[in-house]
Order: structure tokens, then sequence, then C-alpha cells
């Protein structure tokens, strides 16, 4: 049986290239050949992957068809693909409702062994319904970007975004920028960032943040001083900081929504002020992955070239170096995007 070789996740100092049989694959499945990989922030979350290391993580693919089943009639072998690896059941309570990422069967699906590998197989319900093909001119590094980019477009939907609104996002790692460069593609009319690291903060105002404030300075008498006298209308949470979680709620004008984009620890909790929240009329969402239609919608602002990745994309390196790759997502000092090649020597 044919060999390849997977980026082997045990803990985020330790990934290790092994090898495995190239899956097998049934009369419903595909089989990709990964061009592309990103590394996303959340495989990075050690407290989260470390429970079921070790594995190979890798959820942002891009790649060619090499294989498919006999049933399989909406593919064909050398088509250029996405596929997530979560996909919902389309026919519960939620999934009925637009809550597809509630949806059990999108927590449950996936595809094997992971994107930091050679090679994938797709199961059934993922070629069904989470398997896109590529337009001509969205590169296998740019649709790594699919997937996060749903997940951003997703939040912006939940949070009812409209134009001319003033934007705060606080966190300016990688999902921070995405969501920066997608309130600037949607037409906030200033677009505030955070962090705590110099070198994101100058990627936020590179990347569409109209002002960048150090998250240790006094954010919010900074925003009012810049916008009018105004907090925000849009508050992004887009770092696991719970300093950050708490400041998020000092930051949102009257009428204005805050938008949990990225979670905190399991288990840290904060007190808020019920009446404040009342009275101010504030909106609290949570967001968490992309459905089809965020997919669609993501592929869309690709294709059109209305939404400019290649500008993040700050390491590619082959899968043998998996490891460098994790030491740059973790660190998260200056690096952005890295995205693995996993046929690339």
């Amino acid at each position: 049986m044919k060999k390849m070789k997977v980026a082997m996740y045990y803990k985020n100092s330790d990934v290790r290239i092994e090898e495995q049989s190239i899956p097998d694959i049934s009369d419903e499945e595909i089989l990709i050949k990964i061009m592309a990989s990103g590394i996303c922030g959340s495989d990075v979350l050690e407290w989260y992957r470390i429970k079921k290391a070790p594995l190979v993580l890798g959820h942002e693919i891009a790649g060619e068809i090499v294989k498919k089943g006999k049933n399989v009639t909406t593919f064909n072998i050398g088509d250029r693909v996405f596929s997530t690896h979560h996909v919902p059941c389309n026919t519960c309570r939620y999934c009925l409702n637009e809550q597809h990422t509630i949806c059990h069967t999108l927590h449950t699906t996936k595809f094997y062994p992971g994107g930091f590998s050679e090679y994938v197989r797709i199961p059934a319900i993922n070629v069904d319904r989470g398997t896109f093909l590529l337009p001509d001119d969205v590169m296998y590094d740019e649709a790594t970007f699919i997937e996060p980019l749903a997940c951003v477009v997703r939040g912006f939907r939940k949070a009812c975004f409209r134009p001319a609104q003033t934007v705060i996002v606080l966190g300016s790692g990688m999902a921070g920028l995405l969501n920066i460069k997608l309130a600037k593609t949607y037409g906030a009319s200033t677009i505030f960032a955070t962090d705590i690291n110099e070198y994101r903060l100058k990627k936020a105002e590179e990347m569409g943040a109209d002002i960048s404030i150090n998250a240790k300075d006094d954010v919010c008498s900074i925003l009012k001083k810049k916008n009018n006298d105004r907090l925000a209308d849009l508050v992004i949470l887009s770092t696991g900081s719970i300093a950050a979680a708490k400041q998020a709620f000092d930051l949102v004008e009257p009428g204005g929504t805050i938008l949990l984009f990225a979670p905190t620890n399991p288990g840290q909790t904060m007190p808020i002020d019920l009446f404040n929240l009342w009275i101010g009329q504030i909106s609290v969402v949570s967001t968490y992955a992309g459905s089809g239609k965020d997919i669609l919608d993501a592929i869309e602002l690709l294709a059109t070239k209305r939404f400019d990745v290649t500008d993040m994309i700050t390491h590619t390196l082959p899968l043998l170096k998996a490891q460098e790759g994790f030491n740059l997502v973790s660190k998260a000092e200056k690096s952005i995007k890295v995205i693995l090649h996993p046929h690339e020597k």
C-alpha cells in the first residue's frame, strides 16, 4: 500500500513527520492531493488540541481531486477544490433556522486524516455539501483563506453589520486582520484596531485599520477622542484575552453590538453590568465556523478580487518544516498567515 507523509501533532513544540498509508476511498468519496494547507490559530490552542493528541490537524485546505468513487458525479479527477471539514445535516431544527454551525452533525464531521498531510479522504457527506470548485483565478494559497474568511463573513452577518458603522477590532492576529479587511470591504466608516504587539498593530494599519491603539493604553479615551466623542457601533472580540473581553463592554456605543468572535479559555467568567447592557440596548452575539452560504460568499469575495489575501501570507513552508510553522503561529510574533505545501521538498 502506498505511503504518504503527515505532520502528527503531539503538542505545539512536538510536531513529527510520520508516514501513513494513503487512504482508500468508498464509492461515494473522493481523494484530494493537498497543495496548500493553512495553519489556523485554533491549531495551536494547546489546551484544546493536546487532549486529542496525537492527531493530524489542518482544516484550511485546497488541492486537486486525484481519485473519486464511482458514484461521485458532481466532481471529476483533476478538479481544483476547497473542502470544509465541518458540514451540517441541513435537516435539524438548527439548520432549518439558519443556525447551521450549531448542528450536531457539523460538530462531528471531518475529513481524514487532516490537512497537514499529502492526501485526504473526503467522506460522502463532505463531498455532497462541503466541497467546492475553485474559480480559475483563485490560487491554492489564496484558497486556504476560504474557511477562515467564511467564519468572518458569518460573524458580520450575525452582527447585522451595516455600512458606515464604526468598528473596533480587539486583537490583530490573523482573525483580527481578516475582520479588519472585511470591515473595510463592507464599507465601515472608521476602523480601529488594538493589540499589544507592535508588529501586529502595524499590520492592522496595512490591512485597512484607520487607527491602531496599543491595548495597554487607555483604549476607551483614545477611541472617543478619535471618534467624535462616540464609542464603536461594532466591537469585535478577536482575542481570547479575558481582559479584552471585559474591555469590549466599555467600548460599545448605545445601540451597538459586541461580536464574540474568539473564545476565551473554558471556565473563565467575568461580571457584566446588565443594567447598562439593557439601558444601552446593546446586542451581544457570538459566532462559530461558517455555513455553506458563508463559504460561497467567501469564494466570491476572493474570485472577484474584492478581498485580497496575498498580503497576509508571511510564510510558506514544505510539510517537512511543519514544526517551524507551528512555532511561528504559536509564538505569534512576526508572522500572520503560515501555509504548508505538502508536496514541496
